[in-house]
C-alpha cells in the first residue's frame, strides 16, 4: 500500500483519488472548497482544505505531505480570469514543504500547450516552444521540478480533457468563424488520464516526461461537425480564410514504455 497525496481533487484529481483508493492505496486529497471535504471523506479519501498562494499556503500542508510516498500536483493555472496568477511562484513556494516532508516521487500534470502550433508531429523529443501564458508557466514549472534533485518528477503533458459531461463541442456548438478547421484534434478521455497515471505509479517510472493524447487525430472540422450531429447540438461554423495551424501529438512513448493500451480512442 502506498501513501499518495493528490494536490487538487478537481475534475481529474477526484476520480483519480477514488480509483487509487479502490486499488488499495492510502490517499490524501486536497480541495479549496469546504463543502467538498465531506464528499472526499465519504469515498475513503483523507481530506485537507488547502489553498496554494504565491507567498503563502492556507491549510495544513505539512500534515498533508507527511509520510507521502508520491505527490501528484494537479492544480491548473488560473490564467483565463481577470485576476491572472503567477502559477510559477505558487509552485516555488510549495517546493520547500515537499523537500521538508522528504517526498521522493512526484507527478506533475502539465499540458501539450507547452508545444507550438507549427503543424508538426510532436514527440517528447520535440523542443517545447509555448505560445500561451499558460504554456509558458507550465514549462517553467516542469523545468524547476525536473532540476530539483531532492525528488524525482514525472511530467505528464495531457491534451484536451474530455469525459463525463466535459467535451469542447458543448462550448463550440453553434459558434461561428472558428479558426483552424484543418488542424488535427489532440484529446484524451478521463479514463485514460487515470489509467496512465496509475500505470506510471504501478511501474515506478519516475524522472520521465510523457505526452498523453489519444491516438486519434481527425480534423477539427470533421470531428466537431460529426460530434455536434451525434449530440444533436448546433453545428459550429469555421473560418476558411486563414491558414490552419495546429500540431499532431504522438503518445507512442506512453504505449511502449508503459505498455499502455488506450481505452477511448474514438472519443
Amino acid at each position: 500500500m502506498k501513501q499518495i497525496c493528490i494536490l487538487g481533487c478537481g475534475w481529474l484529481g477526484f476520480p483519480l483519488a477514488k480509483s487509487l483508493v479502490e486499488e488499495g492505496n492510502s490517499v490524501k486529497g486536497s480541495t479549496t472548497s469546504p463543502e467538498k471535504i465531506q464528499v472526499l471523506k465519504k469515498t475513503g479519501i483523507n481530506p485537507f482544505k488547502i489553498k496554494i498562494l504565491e507567498s503563502a499556503i492556507e491549510g495544513e500542508i505539512s500534515l498533508f505531505l507527511q509520510n507521502a510516498d508520491i505527490l501528484i500536483i494537479d492544480i491548473p493555472p488560473q490564467l483565463r480570469s481577470n485576476t491572472k496568477e503567477n502559477f510559477v511562484e505558487k509552485i516555488k513556494f510549495l517546493i520547500p514543504y515537499i523537500e521538508e516532508a522528504q517526498v521522493q516521487k512526484l507527478i506533475f500534470v502539465s499540458s501539450t500547450s507547452v508545444y507550438a502550433d507549427d503543424n508538426s508531429t510532436v514527440t517528447e523529443n520535440t523542443k517545447p516552444i509555448p505560445l500561451t501564458e499558460s504554456g509558458k508557466q507550465l514549462l517553467l514549472i516542469e523545468n524547476i521540478l525536473n532540476e530539483n534533485k531532492n525528488f524525482k518528477t514525472t511530467v505528464i503533458r495531457f491534451g484536451g480533457l474530455i469525459g463525463n459531461d466535459r467535451h469542447p463541442i458543448r462550448f463550440l456548438a453553434g459558434r461561428k468563424e472558428l479558426e483552424n478547421p484543418y488542424a488535427p484534434i489532440n484529446l484524451i478521455h478521463l479514463k485514460d488520464c487515470i489509467g496512465i497515471i496509475e500505470a506510471i505509479i504501478n511501474n515506478d517510472l519516475f524522472g520521465e516526461t510523457y505526452n498523453a493524447v489519444a491516438p486519434y487525430h481527425p480534423l477539427r472540422l470533421d470531428y466537431y461537425t460529426n460530434k455536434a450531429i451525434e449530440l444533436q447540438l448546433p453545428i459550429p461554423e469555421f473560418n476558411y480564410k486563414n491558414a490552419s495551424v495546429g500540431k499532431t501529438i504522438m503518445s507512442t512513448k506512453v504505449e511502449k514504455r508503459l505498455s499502455y493500451i488506450f481505452q477511448n480512442t474514438t472519443l
